[in-house]
């Protein structure tokens, strides 16, 4: 039986998932093609539309962005100083990891003046179209509201595995710490010292608590979100894993994702 299979158990209305390799969805449970909420994994996919401008020139990781001595790259990896929820300033520029989502509208601003594109339609034409990811939508706030679906979170887990439209250094560094030894807190799993960040991916490292598994790779990099919706890429593994829920994360989650990933870590491992 499928590691899958158990998601049958989870105390939640709708849940989709998948893992995924170098080649392509390895398996797969429930409707691959429901639209879910994504909430902050929203990150992920903004992240990589900013590095798609890096790339393209229209901006560059050390442009200045956001508090005054921050850059793009200190957005990107919650170093800005700036509040979780709004635009004021909490710290000094690379004294904490302040998780900051209001750092990601920014981010978003600063793309969309850079490339006279509005920026949801500036992620649907450099990230969503090339990958065939059609019923992903930023319809609000970057860091927070798009919504998708595990047939498109796998085509873009696929892309992380093994890039095509970011050259592969550029995502080696962004799935790398960036500023490290800054301490923070992960919402819901609380402080880390340090708390490793890479440029808006979150880097696994020797956290605990921690919403993956405790046999996922300190490389692993990834995202959840409050919806109930997570996406983890372990390099050691070669492999990812995509599960989007209906219910939003609380206590319930904690348990059942980091025992759920330790399965999907074995299962992995046992086939290598």
């Amino acid at each position: 039986m499928s590691v899958l299979e158990s998601l049958t158990e989870w105390p939640v209305d709708h849940v989709s998932a998948a893992i995924i390799t170098r080649d392509g969805v390895a398996e797969e449970f429930g409707d691959p093609v429901r639209v879910y909420e994504l909430a902050s994994v929203t990150k992920l996919v903004v992240a990589e539309t900013v590095l798609v401008a890096v790339e393209e020139g229209a901006v560059e990781l050390d442009d200045p962005a956001g508090p005054p001595g921050a850059t793009i790259a200190h957005l990107l990896a919650h170093a800005s100083g700036l509040a979780f929820d709004s635009r004021e300033v909490e710290a000094g520029v690379g004294e904490k990891r302040i998780y900051s989502s209001a750092g990601f509208e920014i981010l978003s601003e600063v793309v969309a003046e850079a490339t006279g594109i509005a920026f949801d339609q500036y992620l649907a034409d450099a990230l969503c179209t090339p990958l065939g990811m059609g019923s992903t939508e930023l319809y609000g706030p970057a860091g927070h509201a798009a919504r998708s679906s595990v047939a498109d979170l796998a085509r873009f887990a696929r892309e992380l595995l093994a890039p095509q439209i970011l050259a592969p250094e550029t995502l080696a560094n962004a799935t790398s710490v960036q500023f490290p030894g800054i301490d923070g807190f992960v919402p819901g799993y609380g402080r880390h010292r340090p708390n490793d960040w890479g440029l808006g991916f979150e880097i696994r490292s020797e956290k605990s608590p921690h919403w993956t598994g405790a046999g996922n790779s300190p490389r692993t990099f990834g995202h959840f979100g409050q919806a109930g919706t997570y996406l983890w890429v372990d390099p050691e593994l070669q492999a990812a894993c995509v599960v989007l829920t209906d219910r939003a994360f609380g206590p319930w989650a904690k348990p059942l994702w980091s025992e759920f990933n330790d399965h999907v870590v074995s299962e992995l491992s046992s086939q290598k």
